[in-house]
């Protein structure tokens, strides 16, 4: 059974609406139990079955961001298109919230697909995904697995791999640092059993964050 979502009904993007295509809100749930919100943009006057991606991303970031954007120009491309909230982001159903799962949010793609497969308008032998910045990733693990998925585009600032590994430009490519990293997220986990949290913007990636803008 679907999570019930709050979803609001008022124009709410970062960007303005095209007179070019048709939206409206609509959800669809993983193979996790989570119900997700999305936005999906139609051609107006589209007719016939259409090509479809699906769209998230950056990291952290809401379908009513870059997301959304990409879906809506693609829309006046053509393409039918749904820019998703992962789970336990934004419109999105899941707890706790704001996680990060490589494995949930792979599934993520994978559910869009399932949704777009059994539209009316939709080719389900032309559906396409795209992932922003972080979700660059999660777009190729899903495209890796998934053979329904025809085209996969990415749009990324960095190898979020090798930062993992190495930190911002290398600049923690050694024992030591790998060490004094890994420990700072431990002791980080501590305090959040401690505070009964978890730590949802802070320790080990609100670190790395603040080493990105360091560099930047």
């Amino acid at each position: 059974m679907e999570e019930r979502l709050n979803l609001t009904e008022k124009w709410d993007k970062t960007f303005s609406k095209s007179d070019r295509v048709d939206h409206c809100k609509v959800t669809f749930h993983n193979r996790y139990g989570v119900t997700l919100a999305a936005d999906m943009y139609l051609p107006k006057h589209a007719a016939g079955k259409l090509p479809a991606i699906a769209v998230s991303g950056p990291f952290g970031a809401v379908k009513e961001q870059a997301s959304g954007l990409y879906a809506q120009t693609m829309a006046e491309r053509g393409f039918l298109t749904l820019a998703f909230d992962p789970s336990f982001t934004g419109e999105s159903g899941g707890s706790p919230r704001y996680v990060a799962s490589p494995d949930i949010n792979t599934e993520d793609f994978q559910a869009a697909v399932d949704f777009l497969s059994v539209q009316e308008h939709v080719d389900p032998e032309r559906i396409g995904i795209i992932g922003i910045c972080g979700w660059g990733g999660m777009a190729l693990n899903a495209a890796a697995i998934d053979t329904r998925i025809k085209a996969t585009v990415t749009s990324t600032m960095y190898d979020m791999s090798r930062v993992n590994a190495k930190g911002y430009f290398d600049q923690e490519d050694s024992e030591e640092c790998r060490y004094h990293k890994k420990k700072a997220l431990n002791a980080q986990r501590t305090e959040d059993y401690r505070n009964r949290s978890y730590g949802r913007a802070g320790g080990g990636w609100q670190m790395c964050c603040r080493k990105m803008l360091h560099f930047l």
